[in-house]
């Protein structure tokens, strides 16, 4: 496709939703996890990419870089599409791009880079090793960035709890770096009881974790909503997960530099050790849900919103309900990505509802991205339920003005 063309789609996508586009549902599978089945992809679909690439457990939104999935992963896995009218479409990525300014404002661009998070749902039957996210500065030694996260655990998506809804964060304060050394060195021994150093926390349905690079965790097993970074590393540090799941050296050192790899005070670098053992962590990192309108504002304008991810400096994400029948304008300061949780009605231009089940390469009604001028002028959204509410989550880039900080209400 000539550039001339790509430009006419996106501009056209843009223009015939008045400043909202429709993305394309984005499946991405990973070899060392089994599909907890909650996305609501059809059964039959869970290894539509292949048994040997792993089932699909996760679903990426408003994404603008490639899952780093190793040999055999397609060069735009991971990437969202903009679906454009007679069956065309052109991936997110393009549009910013082509026309970053004009859908995420020039001030945004200058100042980030351009659209620099993704959200997505991840769905895994058992617990994930206990592992880390590198930093900015560890990243960079593999040309990558580091990767900041955030969960919130969405009702609509979690109807079981599956088996271990618990997260192990960090360490038990008093830990000695020895201990963890000890752990990695008794990699090929079986379980090396990294998970006996650490503490699980309860996992809560309608709230969250903030979670920087550097920060041990092995999640539970809620399929849970995650913006983070644009960014994909990491690295794992338990070698067995409930007994009978065996995890590769080669995961510990997939993002680790060639002359590292078998180099345990390097690996022991990438952590944060202090926010690892914070005695406070649960106060630190804990996202208790921060509604935007109290009750009665809630019943008099039709809607309400929460803040469910805040306080980082790489993202924020927000949860909107639009009561049973009620027509509203939303308002927003920047662009942003949308996912729909629950319910059908109008979103400005375009139909909108939560699927109940999906045929992998099937187009969905669910997903969105509002550039900053519909944004900012408001979108109106049509509950057309007379008993259900409409749900839907938004995920914005860094530099959301409104964002609470941590500790503030």
């Amino acid at each position: 496709m000539t550039d001339h063309a790509l430009s006419a789609l996106i501009h056209q996508a843009f223009d015939q939703g008045k400043g909202i586009v429709r993305l394309m549902p984005t499946w991405v599978p990973r070899s060392f996890c089994v599909p907890g089945r909650r996305l609501r992809l059809h059964p039959a679909d869970l290894y539509a990419l292949g048994a040997s690439r792993g089932g699909i457990d996760e679903r990426w939104f408003a994404s603008t870089i490639v899952a780093d999935n190793g040999p055999g992963t397609p060069e735009d896995e991971g990437l969202s599409y903009i679906h454009v009218a007679d069956g065309h479409k052109v991936t997110l990525h393009d549009a910013m791009a082509t026309m970053g300014d004009a859908i995420l404002g020039a001030d945004v661009v200058q100042k980030y880079g351009g659209w620099v998070m993704y959200s997505k749902f991840f769905d895994n039957m058992y617990p994930l090793p206990h592992h880390l996210h590198q930093s900015d500065e560890m990243a960079a030694a593999v040309g990558k960035l580091g990767k900041p996260e955030a969960y919130y655990y969405p009702p609509q998506y979690n109807q079981t709890n599956a088996q271990y809804p618990y997260t192990f964060f960090g360490f038990e304060p008093g830990t000695t770096p020895d201990q963890v050394r000890d752990c990695m060195a008794r990699w090929e021994e079986g379980d090396n009881n990294i998970l006996g150093l650490s503490k699980a926390y309860r996992l809560q349905l309608g709230t969250g974790w903030d979670v920087p690079p550097g920060i041990l965790h092995a999640p539970g097993t809620l399929c849970t909503y995650e913006p983070q970074r644009a960014s994909d590393v990491f690295s794992m540090w338990q070698s067995l997960i409930f007994d009978q799941q065996v995890v590769g050296w080669d995961l510990v050192v997939k993002d680790v530099p060639e002359g590292h790899k078998n180099d345990l005070d390097y690996i022991m670098s990438m952590m944060d050790w202090e926010a690892n053992i914070d005695p406070n962590f649960a106060e630190n990192h804990f996202c208790a849900p921060r509604p935007v309108h109290g009750e009665m504002a809630v019943q008099e304008q039709g809607y309400g919103e929460k803040w469910v991810v805040y306080g980082s400096p790489y993202f924020s994400a927000k949860e909107l309900t639009v009561l049973p029948g009620r027509t509203v304008v939303v308002r927003d300061p920047v662009a942003y990505g949308a996912i729909t949780m629950q319910g059908y009605g109008r979103f400005g231009a375009h139909p909108i509802s939560a699927p109940s089940m999906i045929r992998f390469g099937q187009m969905t009604e669910d997903e969105f991205f509002v550039a900053v001028g519909a944004a900012r002028e408001g979108v109106t959204i049509t509950n057309l339920s007379t008993t259900e509410p409409l749900v839907i989550m938004k995920h914005f880039n860094p530099g959301n003005p409104e964002m609470p900080k941590r500790g503030s209400q």
